[in-house]
């Protein structure tokens, strides 16, 4: 379950490094230990129940590709079930991160990530929001290309995948 009150996210903004294009106009944001999962045998389906009733869906249980990506037609969210994980988010100039059980990113399309040292026992449980449609872009010319094309015509999420209508990911992507 999430905390009560919204806590403030940290939020990155990132810039084109000509291989993977990022945001221009919307954050990266993280929440730390915003799901309690203290005591739950089994985490997965805590964080799958809440990211699908706060509006988000087509949820996976993976870990996190060890290679440069990023989706260039749909946002995501990640919430880490288990484990913990340095990812880097941003592309090759962006920001190592330590993620851990009970954090959630929330990715606006075009950000790129990628693991760089993950605990043997992590989890990550990926979501998307109703809008959007799911690619994988490796960081190509053409990709990069299309991919400046495609970013500014997905649709903003109606809801946080944590908080909701009312989370504060949806006051920080006001456009």
């Amino acid at each position: 379950m999430p905390n009560t009150k919204p806590p403030e996210p940290q939020a990155f903004m990132f810039t084109d490094d000509g291989s993977v294009p990022n945001n221009p106009s919307l954050p990266f944001v993280v929440y730390r230990h915003v799901i309690d999962l203290i005591g739950a045998a089994d985490p997965e389906p805590v964080i799958e129940k809440l990211f699908r009733e706060n509006g988000w869906g087509d949820v996976w249980r993976n870990g996190i590709y060890p290679y440069v990506h990023y989706h260039s037609m749909i946002h995501e969210g990640m919430g880490v079930a288990r484990g913990r994980a340095k990812v880097r988010f941003g592309g090759n100039k962006g920001v190592e991160i330590e993620i851990a059980q009970g954090d959630v990113v929330v990715l606006p399309v075009g950000t790129g990530h990628q693991c760089l040292w993950a605990s043997s026992d992590l989890m990550v449980i990926g979501t998307y929001p109703k809008t959007g449609k799911y690619d994988l872009c490796r960081g190509s010319k053409g990709e990069h290309a299309k991919a400046l094309q495609t970013i500014p015509r997905v649709p903003l999420p109606e809801s946080d995948p944590v908080f909701g209508k009312q989370g504060p990911l949806l006051r920080l992507w006001q456009t």
